[in-house]
């Protein structure tokens, strides 16, 4: 037996989306997280360089001096820090002329930056008389990063130490870092999303189960109870009590109701919207019903709604059942137009206090009984969008609507 295939698929897509929102939450924190790493390392490997680059340029420049405009080169031969940097240059300027390089390391020119970008540094330098930082192209094609150092002659400045480095090898370590993170972060996501369907299948287990033997129950029920009532039914046939086999079909409409709406309540049977004529299927029931005849006025006009056939003629069937029973012996009016199926008795009517509580599941018939009939109307009226309501009726009687969304058929 197939046991509740329809609620457990729709369970499992539910573990699935929990997983897959686990997931989401779980990448969309870790990677904030690894954004949050890398800018910081990114903003970090920055600042080391500048502050080392910086540092040599100062210590150099405290290892140089000048006395009355000659500058003194000599402890750079011995100094280790003259040679460890990408370029390292002391630049000099004579009157107006363009800044050159007194002392440079490595010995070629195309190691600095262009004259014009030198004369920059040298002026910027001079205007804060203090280390500047820059980014300059190489005429090699490398952007490197360069800082200054000013070289004091008595009380004004007389030359310029020159540190440049290369940032690729800190972007290196940057980008692989990052790619580590990334790395991490994919495992830690999908362990995670592992983590959480394990965990998520094992919780909704018992509810599987449940709805395994829900409805291996329910099929046990309908086989249980419909078969009495078929035998019921031939042996009141026999006996020609009309009545009887009224009360037994009856009761079979009303266990084919529970039975329906137990099924769809808990998702073994889907619920089957098409397109159908709302009046056709009223004309159907009333056919259905043999001890309709004589008892029940049918006024109807075209029109087409979305539903379950099944549904909607169990809904009219109670509407038009729970007429008959307690309207007074005139004909019960029935009525179809605009998505609307109108159902007028002439019996003793409902009283405004109880015009709600009429469909609620537990409601007495007056001779003892419970009646789900009603009930059963409102269920289908809300289960396909629309409303069922006891409406005020002109006279003696009750007048109850199922109303239901028109739909419209475009051309």
């Amino acid at each position: 037996m197939i046991a509740g295939r329809p609620a457990a698929a729709r369970l499992r897509r539910m573990r699935w989306a929990l997983t897959l929102l686990y997931a989401t939450v779980s990448a969309v924190s870790l990677v904030a997280l690894v954004v949050i790493a890398a800018s910081i390392d990114a903003r970090s490997g920055s600042r080391d360089l500048d502050s080392e680059i910086r540092g040599r340029a100062e210590a150099l420049s405290r290892a140089i001096w000048m006395d009355k405009g000659t500058l003194h080169l000599e402890p750079l031969a011995e100094d280790e820090l003259a040679t460890v940097s990408d370029v390292t240059a002391v630049l000099q300027k004579t009157g107006t002329g363009a800044a050159q390089a007194g002392w440079l390391h490595p010995q070629r020119d195309s190691a600095l930056p262009p004259a014009g970008r030198l004369d920059d540094l040298w002026a910027a330098t001079l205007r804060d008389q203090e280390p500047v930082l820059a980014t300059i192209p190489a005429p090699d094609g490398r952007e490197l990063r360069w800082a200054t150092a000013p070289v004091w002659d008595t009380d004004e400045i007389g030359a310029v130490v020159l540190i440049a480095a290369d940032p690729a090898p800190v972007r290196r370590r940057h980008t692989e870092l990052v790619l580590w993170l990334a790395a991490g972060c994919a495992v830690l996501v999908l362990t995670s999303a592992g983590a959480g369907h394990l965990l998520s299948g094992k919780s909704m287990r018992p509810a599987l189960g449940a709805l395994d033997r829900q409805e291996q129950f329910l099929a046990e029920a309908a086989h249980e109870l419909r078969t009495p009532l078929a035998t019921l039914r031939l042996a009141v046939e026999n006996g020609a009590d009309r009545d009887a086999v009224r009360q037994v079909d009856h009761l079979d409409r009303l266990v084919t109701g529970l039975l329906a709406r137990a099924r769809i309540d808990t998702g073994t049977r889907p619920l089957e919207l098409t397109p159908l004529r709302l009046d056709l299927v009223v004309e159907q029931v009333l056919e259905e019903l043999p001890y309709a005849d004589g008892r029940v006025s049918l006024r109807t006009e075209p029109t087409v709604v979305l539903g379950d056939p099944d549904l909607l003629a169990q809904a009219v069937r109670n509407l038009v059942e729970n007429a008959l029973r307690h309207g007074a012996p005139a004909p019960v009016e029935v009525s179809v137009a605009t998505g609307r199926v109108s159902v007028r008795d002439h019996g003793p009517g409902i009283a405004a206090r109880d015009r709600e509580r009429v469909f609620g599941d537990r409601v007495t018939d007056g001779r003892g009984g419970i009646g789900v009939g009603l009930a059963i109307v409102r269920w289908v009226a809300e289960l396909h969008g629309g409303r069922a309501h006891v409406a005020p009726a002109s006279g003696p009687g009750a007048l109850v609507e199922l109303v239901l969304p028109r739909f419209i058929v475009r051309s």
